[in-house]
């Protein structure tokens, strides 16, 4: 009929919902609870305790949310993480001023070069941590069968994964869980977590009540804000040096963060302690600098991780390509020239700055109080160009325009290109303007709903023009290339009208320290 439901609209013959109490910090368990009170509120059918939390489950979604506030849990926080976000970052920023656990990049001698630099520069660059807030919060729908098969709907993002986390789960062989894949009311990145997380949780509660019948367990908005599975909050510190002609001579990048991969099993993508999802973009960096090196320590701390659209580019993106203007200035160049003599031997990063530039009209007079930024990065063998028109009226950055171009080999439909390129210069815009996830001093998370944690609203997207380059190479992504470059091209454009380079994020914050 044309329909497209999402995993929220599943209605099963006799199902049930479920609701779920998580521990109020990561890494704490349930030491006991009593549900009595909520036992006897009309509509619940039980009170469970799964690892990874109390269930609540209902004939309907509202009478499970009803009784979820009626359980009283005790929670054993041994091995909880109880520093605050402030105080993990203040860790990073000192690590980051010690030597890298390793190395992923060496090229020539930066100390050296460093050492016998006409003029040298220095930042340090703040992430916090980002969460995916996909309009849709995360469920699962489980339903045992008489003949023993076990089906799932989701969203699921890993499904070969998910069907062998769900069999281990319920005690049966992979064959026998038939998976039904859903449209998801967004994911990027959120709905494949290497444990299973949401369709995990469902066989969970599934099992504990007995299989008696179908269950949905259904996030709520804080739920899912409070869940976890966030990007990493990173610090990075750079240092340049410069020569007495203005070139650039040396390069030596710090990336502090927790590993996405490491304890799961994508932990093969960990080589001589080097996590690339850490790493990528900053290692990679397509300047002809002759003497260059990329380091990284991995910290470890209780927030559980993910990969967020775009990935290890979120970061790297904005530190490296903010920090090259800033050389640039301390060069006394134009950040785009400054750029193109250093990409000789990368013809497709010059190609789409080059085109970017010129459909914004770098170079030409704009209206009073505008401002041009630009920015270049390649993700997932993208390679995209952003320049960014701003303004900033009582300390507020307005973005008016965003020009982009993007090199994705052989285009097959201009139209999805240009819709991807489009979505992403808004996530990786809202991303960067005021999102942040914080943990109080004790650790818990202060964020639970769109009031306080504030993706793009929709008076702030700008208008977007998209240019794709035509190229006969074999086609790569753009679900996730267009997150990256827009945010270094904003704050780049915010540098130009203030002389200040934003170095923390969100700007929101970042303006103001």
């Amino acid at each position: 009929d044309g329909s497209h439901p999402f995993t929220i609209d599943v209605a099963l013959p006799g199902m049930l919902t479920a609701v779920m109490i998580h521990p109020p910090k990561f890494g704490a368990v349930v030491k006991s609870f009593d549900a009595t009170k909520a036992k006897a509120m009309k509509g619940v059918v039980d009170v469970v305790a799964t690892p990874r939390g109390i269930a609540v489950v209902g004939e309907h979604m509202w009478a499970a949310l009803a009784a979820r506030d009626a359980v009283a849990v005790t929670w054993d926080e041994a091995k909880a993480e109880t520093r605050g976000s402030a105080a993990i970052l203040a860790e990073y920023e000192k690590r980051a001023q010690d030597k890298p656990q390793a190395t992923a990049r060496s090229d020539g001698d930066a100390t050296k070069a460093l050492a016998g630099a006409a003029k040298t520069i220095e930042a340090t660059f703040r992430f916090p941590y980002l969460v995916h807030a996909a309009m849709e919060p995360l469920n699962a729908v489980a339903r045992m069968n008489a003949n023993g098969t076990l089906e799932l709907w989701a969203g699921h993002q890993l499904p070969g994964l998910y069907q062998g986390i769900a069999a281990g789960i319920a005690g049966i062989k992979p064959e026998q869980v038939v998976l039904h894949i859903m449209k998801t009311g967004g994911g990027f990145g959120r709905r494949g977590t290497p444990d299973g997380d949401i369709v995990a949780e469902a066989v969970m509660v599934a099992k504990a009540i007995g299989y008696k019948a179908p269950v949905k367990v259904q996030w709520t908005r804080e739920n899912d804000m409070r869940g976890g599975r966030y990007r990493p909050a990173y610090v990075h510190r750079l240092k340049a040096g410069i020569d007495a002609a203005g070139k650039l001579v040396a390069w030596d990048h710090h990336i502090v963060g927790q590993s996405i991969v490491a304890g799961t099993p994508f932990q093969g993508l960990i080589q001589n302690g080097i996590d690339q999802t850490s790493v990528e973009g900053a290692s990679n960096l397509p300047y002809a600098v002759p003497n260059l090196r990329v380091g990284l320590t991995t910290t470890e701390v209780g927030v559980p991780p993910l990969w967020w659209r775009a990935v290890g580019s979120t970061h790297t993106a904005y530190a490296t390509e903010v920090f090259l203007d800033q050389v640039a200035a301390a060069a006394g160049a134009d950040p785009l020239a400054f750029r193109l003599t250093m990409l000789d031997r990368h013809p497709r990063h010059a190609a789409v700055l080059k085109l970017a530039a010129e459909k914004a009209g770098w170079g030409k007079p704009l209206a009073k109080g505008r401002f041009l930024g630009l920015a270049v990065h390649e993700s997932f063998h993208t390679f995209v160009a952003h320049v960014a028109e701003v303004s900033i009226k009582d300390g507020a950055v307005k973005v008016h325009r965003a020009v982009a171009a993007v090199d994705c080999g052989t285009v097959v439909n201009p139209d999805v290109v240009k819709a991807q390129i489009e979505g992403g210069t808004g996530f990786g815009l809202g991303a960067i303007l005021a999102e942040e996830l914080t943990l109080a001093a004790d650790g818990t998370v202060e964020q639970g709903n769109y009031d306080s944690y504030t993706p793009l609203r929709l008076s702030a997207m700008p208008k977007v023009e998209v240019h794709i380059v035509a190229s006969d190479a074999p086609p790569t992504g753009v679900g996730e290339p267009g997150v990256p470059s827009i945010g270094p091209a904003v704050a780049n454009a915010v540098a130009r009208a203030t002389g200040k380079w934003i170095t923390t994020l969100p700007l929101t914050r970042g303006m103001q320290s």
